[in-house]
């Protein structure tokens, strides 16, 4: 299961992709110890690769952290004698060689003790490749070893050259990568030769670069067109030809039944003797195979009360309110882990309580990323893809822009990756408008499959972050950089992601709205409004998504239809709530970028406070 495949850059990807699809309904009968969620990622890769063999290429990134982080769990679980992960010296070669089985032709390139992956070169052109390159280097990660490019020199367009000129040899070699190079991908003796070379070197992760011709055997190789287009039946048969394939379609020869059986034989061993290392550890450690059940399955521990617990009087940031339910979560979760993209003091995500992780100190629960979005949101979504842990990552919400491509996939293949994201609105102050987020919650909300959290003080914090937790989905937690008082009325009903947190008495005139730090100021606007002889009712919408899913009769005893008068206020784009006010109702929201000043003044500046929102509901009763 352990096995990763990711492909690119060659003619002969679609069929591989479908002998992958095939290959892939084996494994699923050998995952019985691992749950439920392992079957539907293997059945999510099955049905991708059958579809786009491009999709599984994104997911690249995300392995690199793999074995890291099973070095993580290996501390903790791992037993005298009884290595229950060992993803650095998985030897199957050893393994074929005690059931009597002929390696040379079983395994030729005998690679297994190292982990691989291959990469289009199309993939080199893109920053993401070249951040987690670098974390490679940074002396924190020690997971993937090998990269193969199989470079073809053809991107959809045209030659490679039209747009990437760039040796991407040197910049390996800049970044600390031992770099070899392979004349032709045909000549499978120099791969493996290259492999050993690779495998020889244990202080450099290294990359191959394979020379390769797309549609090699066919009139379109070398082309351009033969890479986003079909071959056709004509080409595909002078292909077979060129192979001396000279089968019926959809024919298995009975060499290939032969071949599958023998590994079979070797896979059944090494099966069997896992299966009773797990049974031998089950009895040796039954608490610690439990746990490791649990972590496998994503069971949660029980949650007790004192998660909710927050001082009346204080005010504080909804980031520091994080920081707090972090920090609770890690001393009940202990395989809850991440960090932030050099920004922890600021996000306030650094678990004071633990130590960094690192290549000396597998243990350690603190991530340092770097200034690296794309590869943080990719990585930790490696170690979500994998099991047995709950990565979180952090970095100002302005910033999501930068690691949205890694999010999409989190929400894609459904990971419980939290993303905590701090200096959520207008309230970011000085920094001014390149770190005032302003259109990022709306384009956040609007991608599926994605929980968006922005509470208001600690207890909706609580609240956000243990309703996440359930989720097969990614999480955002939008929160503060700026104070906000503890309000009363918060609590429990956030998990349903909006409530009523006051009310009149009696039938409402009037309905407000806010999330995050602008319920404070719905909450001062519905006094005002209640002064003037307008029965108000204030909804606070911590999680639209959470909302939606509620029952209808819930939402409607909420937010009834029969009320049409209805403000919401938000201090970012507020595109997403028109689907709540309606035709008839007002958004008080940023028409416009932010600007730098301090943050009492920026919402005064732009009519984010109570007055506003006032005389926009009082514009609605007459």
């Amino acid at each position: 299961v352990a096995a990763t495949f990711v492909v690119g850059g060659g003619g002969k990807v679609h069929g591989f992709c479908e002998t992958l699809a095939k290959k892939l309904d084996i494994v699923k009968e050998r995952v019985a110890l691992r749950g439920e969620e392992v079957m539907k990622d293997i059945e999510f890769l099955q049905e991708g690769v059958k579809k786009d063999p491009l999709l599984v290429t994104p997911i690249g990134i995300c392995l690199n952290y793999y074995e890291q982080k099973n070095n993580f769990i290996m501390i903790h679980f791992n037993g005298e004698m009884m290595k229950l992960y060992d993803n650095g010296h998985l030897r199957i070669v050893d393994a074929a060689l005690q059931a009597g089985l002929p390696t040379e032709e079983l395994f030729p390139r005998r690679g297994s003790e190292i982990n691989f992956k291959v990469n289009g070169a199309a993939r080199m052109a893109r920053g993401g490749f070249g951040e987690s390159a670098v974390v490679k280097m940074n002396g924190k990660e020690v997971g993937l070893k090998t990269k193969l490019l199989p470079n073809c020199d053809v991107t959809i367009e045209g030659s490679t050259d039209l747009a990437f000129s760039e040796d991407v040899a040197k910049r390996f070699e800049a970044y600390g990568w031992q770099v070899i190079k392979v004349a032709s991908g045909e000549d499978t003796e120099a791969v493996e030769r290259a492999i050993d070379e690779a495998k020889a070197d244990e202080k450099h992760p290294s990359l191959i670069i394979v020379s390769t011709n797309i549609a090699e055997g066919t009139p379109k190789q070398g082309s351009a067109s033969s890479h986003g287009s079909p071959l056709g039946e004509e080409n595909i048969a002078i292909y077979k030809k060129s192979l001396g394939w000279e089968y019926p379609d959809f024919t298995v020869p009975e060499e290939v039944y032969a071949h599958m059986d023998k590994l079979q034989k070797g896979f059944t061993a090494m099966y069997d003797e896992y299966d009773a290392m797990m049974k031998d550890y089950k009895e040796a450690y039954p608490d610690l195979y439990a746990q490791l059940m649990d972590w496998q399955e994503g069971k949660l521990p029980e949650l007790d009360d004192a998660l909710w617990e927050f001082d009346d009087s204080a005010k504080l940031a909804t980031r520091k309110c994080s920081e707090m339910m972090l920090t609770r979560l890690t001393e009940r979760i202990p395989n809850l882990i991440g960090g932030s993209a050099d920004l922890g003091p600021s996000n306030l995500t650094y678990m004071k309580a633990f130590e960094d992780f690192s290549k000396d100190n597998y243990a350690g629960r603190n991530f340092h990323f770097g200034i690296r979005e794309f590869a943080m949101g990719a990585i930790s979504n490696g170690m979500a893809l994998y099991g047995g842990l709950r990565p979180y990552c952090a970095t100002f919400l302005v910033f999501v822009d930068y690691l949205k491509p890694a999010l999409r996939l989190s929400a894609l293949m459904g990971l419980n990756v939290i993303y905590v994201m701090t200096h959520d609105s207008i309230g970011v102050g000085e920094d001014g408008p390149t770190h005032q987020p302003i259109e990022q919650l709306d384009m956040l909300r609007a991608t599926p499959n994605t929980y968006v959290y922005r509470p208001a003080d600690g207890r909706e914090t609580a609240a956000c972050y243990i309703a996440s937790l359930s989720k097969h989905a990614p999480a955002v937690m939008a929160l503060s950089r700026q104070n906000l008082p503890q309000i009363k009325g918060t609590g429990k009903d956030a998990m349903r992601g909006g409530y009523i947190l006051r009310d009149c008495e009696g039938t409402a005139d009037m309905i407000l709205m806010a999330s995050g730090s602008e319920v404070e100021t719905v909450l001062a606007a519905a006094d005002t409004l209640e002064k003037c002889g307008v029965k108000t009712r204030v909804v606070s919408m911590p999680c639209m998504e959470l909302f939606d899913e509620q029952p209808e009769e819930y939402r409607e005893l909420v937010l009834p239809k029969a009320c049409r008068r209805r403000v919401a206020c938000e201090a970012l784009g507020g595109q997403a709530w028109y689907k709540y006010v309606g035709l008839d109702g007002i958004i008080v929201s940023m028409k416009g970028f932010g600007a730098s000043a301090p943050a009492g003044k920026l919402f005064e500046k732009f009519g984010i406070n109570a007055d506003t929102v006032a005389e926009a509901a009082k514009s609605l009763m007459k």
